[in-house]
């Protein structure tokens, strides 16, 4: 029997009405400078506060205030990924949903562990793409996917430092070999994840809502809700801490939202160089990307 629920009502607080600004953190460059210029930010409206850090991750790292440097405007900056470098990614499987019809697929249920603990993969740290990054089509897939989630970042003490827009790019028929070795998903992975546009703060944006939706070319493909999380972030980074620690900057993912990708759908309609992929969730912003043709470096 199906376990579906929606957790919405255990959530104790919303978004911020669209009235009041979210605190928004970013890693940006002035656009044409190199990216050695790249330096940790405050978005203020049409403007960008720079952080006197050397990075956002070494802002998150500390407990108290982080002085303000000079503003840029927006329009002439270039957003990053904002954590470009971080020390792990852990991407859980904690939407019910996106579990159940992956393993219809192969005429399987959801295993009765999958509801006693949150379960994780490690991706690679080496690969992260910021918004408007152009992802290079890995070579060997013609099964090309997004996936459509919300990532949170640790901050100092092992808590939640902000939320933002992940989209676990993901070559299907190179997971699928390696899933049926018993290890994986490794290849079928680790060429690209995205992250941004933004790092929101917990005080504005608690992780338990937020309508996310993702388009390809324009079209919407995916619809789903951070509400329908099954397991809490809190099981969630608790698990992950467990018999280790976590580190300012690590990026802990939600995994898939039901109806998240394409594999989800059956439809065939796989990736392809030229398309532009956007994942937008409500009161995180929208993260873009193009599929590019061949080989590339993460931003």
């Amino acid at each position: 029997m199906s376990r579906i629920v929606a957790r919405s009502s255990e959530s104790r607080s919303r978004t911020r009405p669209a009235t009041e600004v979210p605190v928004r953190l970013c890693t940006f460059k002035p656009k044409g400078s190199g990216p050695a210029d790249a330096t940790p930010g405050r978005v203020e409206g049409d403007q960008v506060v720079r952080l006197e850090a050397p990075s956002l991750q070494a802002v998150l790292a500390v407990s108290g205030q982080v002085a303000d440097g000079p503003r840029f405007p927006l329009d002439d900056v270039e957003l990053l990924a904002p954590v470009p470098e971080p020390p792990a990614v852990r991407d859980f499987f904690a939407f019910e949903r996106h579990v159940a019809t992956a393993r219809a697929l192969h005429g399987a249920a959801v295993p009765d562990e999958w509801y006693e603990i949150p379960v994780f993969y490690f991706s690679n740290p080496a690969a992260i793409y910021g918004p408007d990054a152009e992802i290079p089509y890995p070579s060997g897939t013609v099964m090309l996917d997004y996936e459509l989630e919300v990532a949170a970042v640790i901050k100092e003490g092992g808590g939640i430092g902000g939320f933002t827009v992940m989209n676990d790019w993901s070559a299907r028929d190179l997971q699928r070999k390696e899933t049926r070795v018993g290890l994986g998903p490794a290849k079928g992975k680790d060429f690209a994840t995205s992250i941004g546009p933004f790092l929101v703060t917990p005080e504005e944006f608690d992780g338990a809502h937020g309508e996310m939706v993702a388009r390809v070319n324009g079209e919407e493909r995916s619809r789903g809700n951070l509400s329908e999380l099954y397991h809490s972030w809190e099981t969630m980074m608790a698990r992950a801490a467990e018999n280790t620690r976590l580190r300012p900057g690590d990026i802990i993912g939600s995994g898939t939202v039901g109806t998240g990708c394409i594999l989800e759908h059956g439809d065939g309609r796989w990736l392809r160089p030229g398309d532009v992929v956007e994942l937008e969730v409500e009161g995180l912003g929208v993260l873009r990307n193009r599929i590019g043709e061949g080989d590339g470096h993460a931003l």
